[in-house]
């Protein structure tokens, strides 16, 4: 039995572990600096119970990498009222930032007066839109704040191991290819199917290429807001050969609207993967834009295992 002043004797004593020392010490964790900008996801779409879910789960991943982090959630089609706008959630961010300073200068503190990005803007986007990110643009002009406006998440190489994975999950694919055993209903080609017209196209190869190397088998992107193009790709796909085909949809989810998706999948005789939605590696992705952008470490590893 123990006693008061600790075990029994002949009792083990649990004694901390040493802190490893060397080059092969483990890595103190990051944490948010003190007074650091806002990370704020910029979340397109019609704003409902869905969307706002997928983005909390997304800030949810952030903050669990990075302890400490202050993240926000503004919505480009916001009301203010159940769903802040963008430019309302970063006009509370760079008054906030100002009242903790002037507070601090109140009860004495030798502060320093704030500069840079009162928030960091990270776009929920797999892929470039221009319409979207002009319109991301204009809330961060007419919320008057210092802001920091990143790029969008991809091309990179942890959303070609997200799209595997929903394919896997659907039964589309194979979940390693180094295991010895097949999906029955694995396809021989795969749609990328993204938005944001012939820009995002591109962008999205790059993608597909990465995706590609990962399943053997052909991928070619298409543009879900330009009629007819997923059914265009699927019929090329099986003129060189695929004959069963299925669609990756390369997008978070909230920016492609109601139906749009399911549409073209049918219009293109296609099975269908589930969007990324709050796959870890979005969450990751999310705060890597943000703290490559204040320069507090460095990029994502690119690249990681399907497990």
């Amino acid at each position: 039995m123990s006693t008061p002043t600790g075990p029994a004797s002949g009792l083990p004593v649990r004694m901390p572990r040493p802190r490893q020392s060397g080059r092969h010490r483990r890595p103190e964790p990051v944490v948010a600096p003190e007074g650091a900008a806002a990370l704020v996801l910029a979340v397109p779409g019609t704003p409902s119970s869905a969307s706002r879910s997928l983005a909390e789960e997304v800030i949810s991943i952030a903050r669990s990498e990075l302890p400490g982090l202050n993240a926000l959630i503004g919505y480009l089609d916001g009301d203010d009222a159940e769903y802040p706008t963008l430019a309302s959630v970063l006009a509370h961010a760079a008054a906030e930032r100002i009242a903790r300073f002037e507070q601090a200068k109140a009860v004495g503190r030798e502060v320093a007066e704030p500069e840079g990005p009162a928030a960091v803007v990270v776009p929920l986007l797999a892929g470039p839109d221009s319409t979207l990110v002009q319109r991301i643009r204009r809330a961060i002009e007419d919320s008057q704040a210092p802001a920091e406006l990143t790029d969008v998440l991809g091309p990179h190489p942890l959303l070609a191991e997200a799209l595997h994975v929903r394919l896997s999950e659907a039964g589309l694919a194979r979940a390693d290819r180094a295991r010895l055993f097949t999906v029955a209903t694995a396809a021989d080609g795969i749609v990328l199917a993204t938005v944001g017209g012939e820009e995002a196209v591109q962008a999205a190869g790059i993608t597909g290429m990465l995706l590609a190397a990962r399943l053997a088998v052909p991928v070619m992107a298409a543009a879900l807001d330009v009629e007819g193009s997923v059914a265009s790709i699927a019929e090329q796909l099986r003129g060189s050969g695929s004959l069963q085909l299925a669609v990756a949809p390369y997008l978070v989810g909230p920016e492609v609207a109601d139906g749009l998706l399911d549409a073209a999948v049918k219009e293109a005789g296609c099975a269908s993967a589930e969007p990324l939605g709050a796959y870890p590696a979005i969450g990751k992705l999310v705060l890597s834009m943000y703290m490559t952008t204040l320069g507090i470490a460095p990029e994502v590893a690119q690249g990681a295992q399907v497990h």
